[in-house]
């Protein structure tokens, strides 16, 4: 294997709708798929690592939450797409159900979730990490795991990326979506 793609859901693989509950309303982004199986015959292992607080927010219940959940992964490997892992992490410090109010170490930025699946799959060494997503919490934790960071357009992307400068933080590429984003990853980040 050549690394790991860590890949954000909302925004970056699917389309992002808000606080996602109804499975009917999962949708691809487009190319999304063929771009994984690209990255996956190129050697790389693909991860999804999402935040999603509407559990902890009570938007959505764990029943909703499974069901597109089941949905997302039923789309890409109806496509031949299997992930290596999907992690997602449930809280928020300002949650309203109790049971997932928390500060936690999986919540991105924080790198918890990641982390989680590099210990639970191994990481020879020289393995190169990648991270893509919309949101600058994605470049956050790509930059806490030294990886290199991807933020793309689709999703929230555009106004992530006008904010973080104004913050003074970049992604080591902005790239309108995830096929430019897998074209990057399988030239090495050139």
């Amino acid at each position: 294997m050549k690394g790991i793609v860590f890949l954000d859901r909302d925004g970056t693989l699917i389309e992002e709708v808000g606080y996602l509950s109804d499975p009917r309303r999962v949708r691809e982004i487009p190319g999304a798929a063929e771009s994984l199986l690209r990255l996956i015959r190129g050697g790389f292992l693909l991860a999804v690592v999402s935040n999603q607080a509407g559990l902890a927010k009570g938007k959505f219940g764990e029943e909703e939450w499974e069901a597109v959940h089941r949905a997302f992964v039923a789309l890409f490997r109806a496509k031949g797409v299997d992930f290596a892992a999907v992690e997602y992490c449930p809280h928020h410090p300002e949650g309203s159900v109790e049971k997932y109010r928390a500060a936690c170490d999986c919540r991105k930025p924080s790198p918890g979730m990641a982390e989680k699946v590099l210990a639970r799959l191994g990481q020879p060494p020289g393995y190169a990490i990648w991270i893509v997503g919309d949101k600058m919490t994605d470049v956050l934790m790509g930059s806490t795991l030294r990886a290199k960071t991807i933020l793309v357009a689709t999703g929230y992307g555009e106004s992530e990326r006008v904010e973080g400068e104004r913050r003074g933080l970049r992604p080591d590429v902005f790239l309108p979506s995830i096929r430019e984003a897998a074209e990057w990853i399988m030239t090495g980040g050139e």
